[in-house]
């Protein structure tokens, strides 16, 4: 109670030292903290290409192709992905990603 105190007595002298005018608050309220302004070139475009058996969905961004989601007529869908933007296309569990946890072999007879 006694590291209390000395809290209540500072927060109670703060609020009684305020000469009691209140101001209105400001019409539009600013925005959070850190929400930066759009920016269209950050966006990925994002191209569907339908054909019979598949779709493929292909997003670019500043034109560079870097993921393609393909999704079968059959099947469940998966994911090509570029990771070191060479061009060469990995297949990737984006959405069913689960936790990999690392495996070292400490001892092994």
């Amino acid at each position: 109670m006694r590291r209390f105190l000395p809290i209540l007595l500072l927060l109670s002298s703060s609020a009684w030292a305020q000469s009691g005018e209140l101001q209105p608050l400001p019409a539009v309220p600013p925005p959070p903290p850190g929400m930066e302004a759009f920016d269209a070139a950050m966006e990925p475009q994002v191209t569907i290409v339908k054909s019979e058996k598949e779709t493929r969905e292909e997003y670019r961004i500043k034109g560079k192709l870097y993921m393609i989601k393909v999704t079968p007529a059959v099947g469940p869908a998966f994911y090509l992905v570029d990771r070191q933007g060479d061009g060469n296309f990995i297949e990737a569990d984006i959405p069913h990603t689960p936790v990999k946890p690392p495996m070292w072999i400490i001892h092994s007879w």
